[in-house]
């Protein structure tokens, strides 16, 4: 096949889409910003899992990696409804929360994630300042927004009834909610130092 034919089938195949581009791209980058912010929590939950005695590879470039692609994939998934025509959408409607008509409590739910996810990822840059033992409480708080994230995904999603986008979610959602649910129990249970410890 020829580049002109090529280009032609191309060309065919956007103004086929055309009325419905924009919105298949926030679809798409939703999808992707739900598969990287998943594995991104997965790995940073790995990262602190302190094993004495057990080493492993460094985590830190990965994690990094993988949270400024979510932050990426976001800014799409929102910007690329600013061209569809039937929604709309302002800038002001994808940003502030609770601006836009347009199922207001979810689309508020995605907007509150992403500004949290974005502070969260973005302060490891200003650790020094903030202050690392601070900054490491406060970066904490990332999983409640990437569950935000997933409420927001479940709530409003185009796709949030399809048998393989709950099977997507559950394959992509399943391991970090473990790791986190056993770092909750785990943080929950006294220390093995402290009970039966005579008072001192």
């Amino acid at each position: 096949m020829s580049v002109m034919n090529l280009l032609s089938s191309a060309l065919t195949l956007v103004s086929q889409t055309g009325p419905h581009l924009f919105w298949i791209t926030s679809r798409a980058a939703g999808i992707a910003a739900l598969i990287l912010s998943s594995a991104s929590v997965c790995v940073g939950l790995l990262m602190g899992r302190r094993l004495k005695g057990v080493s492993g590879p460094d985590l830190r470039v990965t994690h990094e990696a993988l949270s400024l692609a979510t932050l990426a994939a976001l800014a799409v998934h929102g910007l690329a409804l600013l061209g569809d025509g039937f929604l709309n959408l302002s800038l002001t409607d994808i940003s502030v929360p609770f601006a836009s008509g347009y199922k207001t409590l979810w689309t508020s739910t995605g907007i509150i994630a992403f500004w949290a996810l974005a502070a969260f990822a973005l302060s490891y840059y200003a650790r020094r300042w903030v202050g690392v033992k601070r900054w490491r409480k406060l970066h904490r708080f990332t999983a409640l927004a990437w569950l935000l994230g997933i409420v927001h995904s479940l709530g409003e999603g185009t796709d949030a009834g399809q048998t393989w986008f709950l099977a997507m979610t559950a394959i992509a959602v399943g391991p970090p909610l473990i790791l986190l649910c056993t770092r909750w129990i785990n943080s929950s249970s006294p220390s093995p130092r402290t009970v039966g410890a005579p008072g001192r």
